[in-house]
C-alpha cells in the first residue's frame, strides 16, 4: 500500500479559521483575513471543533493518491459518499499480469496461501484466454462492419476488457484518487479507524490521518474512531480495547511531533 497527499488546501486551518469567523464579523472579508495568523488560527480551529461546529472545515479539502490496495478495498471506500474518485479502470487497462493483495492471515498460513496463489495464477490464465476469444470475435464482427483492421484490433480490446473483467478477483490491485474535505476526514477516520473496521481500509485510514496530521494538526486533534474522544458507538459490538486504540492514536501523534 501506497499513500501519497497529492494536493491540498492552502493553509486549511487558516481557510477553516477565516470562514467561521466570517459568519460572526460584521466587517470585510479582508479584514477578517488580515486578523487570521496561523497560531491564531490552530487555537480558533481547536475551539471551533469543541463547540461541534464542524461546517466550516468543509471549506478545507484534502486529495490522496492511493496504490497497491484490493478492489475490495474499493468497494468499501466509494460508500463514502462525500468524496471525489478517480480510479483505474479495467475497461481501459488490460489486467493479463495484474498484482494483487495478499492477506496477512492468508499470508502467514502456508496451507491457505498455495490455494490463495493458485487461484491468482487460474485468474489471470482465464483472463488472457477470454481476452484472446473475445478479441477475435470482436475484431472480425467490426472488420466485417467496414472498419478497418487497426482500428478493429484498437476496438475490440476494450470491447472485450469489458467483458473478460468479470473474472478478475476482488484481491486484483488497484489505484485511485481520493478527494475529501475535513469534515468527511473526519467521519471517514471514525469509522474506519476503528477496531471493527475490514484490516485493509483500516490500515489506509490510519496513512491518511498520520499524513493530515502533519498538515492539520488542530483540524485532526481529536480525529479517530469514537472512543478517542469518548464513548464507544459499537455499543454491544465493542472490541473493548479502548486503551490500546488511545495507545496507538497517541504513539502516531508522538513520532509526528518528534520528527517535526
Amino acid at each position: 500500500m501506497k499513500v501519497k497527499l497529492i494536493s491540498f488546501s492552502n493553509l486549511p486551518q487558516n481557510l477553516v479559521s477565516v470562514a467561521a469567523r466570517l459568519c460572526y464579523s460584521g466587517g470585510n472579508v479582508d479584514s477578517v483575513i488580515e486578523k487570521v495568523t496561523e497560531e491564531v488560527a490552530e487555537k480558533f480551529v481547536e475551539n471551533l471543533l469543541e463547540f461541534g461546529h464542524e461546517s466550516p472545515i468543509e471549506h478545507a479539502s484534502f486529495t490522496f493518491a492511493v496504490e497497491g490496495v484490493s478492489r475490495a478495498l474499493l468497494a468499501q471506500i466509494t460508500r463514502h459518499r462525500i468524496a471525489s474518485f478517480s480510479v483505474q479502470s479495467q475497461r481501459y487497462v488490460e489486467e493479463h499480469n495484474f498484482s494483487f493483495v495478499v492477506p496477512s492471515k492468508i499470508e502467514k498460513n502456508k496451507k491457505a496461501k498455495e490455494i490463495f496463489l493458485k487461484f491468482m495464477e487460474d485468474s489471470k490464465k482465464c483472463y488472457s484466454s477470454l481476452m484472446k476469444i473475445l478479441n477475435e470475435e470482436n475484431k472480425t464482427n467490426l472488420m466485417n462492419a467496414g472498419v478497418e483492421e487497426k482500428k478493429a484490433e484498437k476496438i475490440s480490446v476494450k470491447l472485450s476488457s469489458e467483458d473478460a473483467r468479470f473474472v478478475l478477483p476482488n484481491a486484483c490491485a488497484t489505484k485511485f484518487i481520493v478527494t475529501m474535505n475535513a469534515r468527511s476526514l473526519l467521519n471517514f477516520f471514525k469509522l474506519r479507524c476503528c477496531n471493527r473496521a475490514q484490516w485493509e481500509i483500516r490500515n489506509l485510514a490510519y496513512e491518511m490521518l498520520k499524513i493530515v496530521l502533519r498538515v492539520a494538526p488542530a483540524i485532526f486533534k481529536n480525529a479517530g474512531p469514537s472512543c478517542v474522544r469518548g464513548k464507544c458507538s459499537e455499543g454491544k459490538m465493542s472490541c473493548k480495547k479502548m486503551e490500546d486504540v488511545h495507545k496507538k492514536i497517541e504513539k502516531i501523534k508522538c513520532e509526528i511531533r518528534s520528527n517535526g
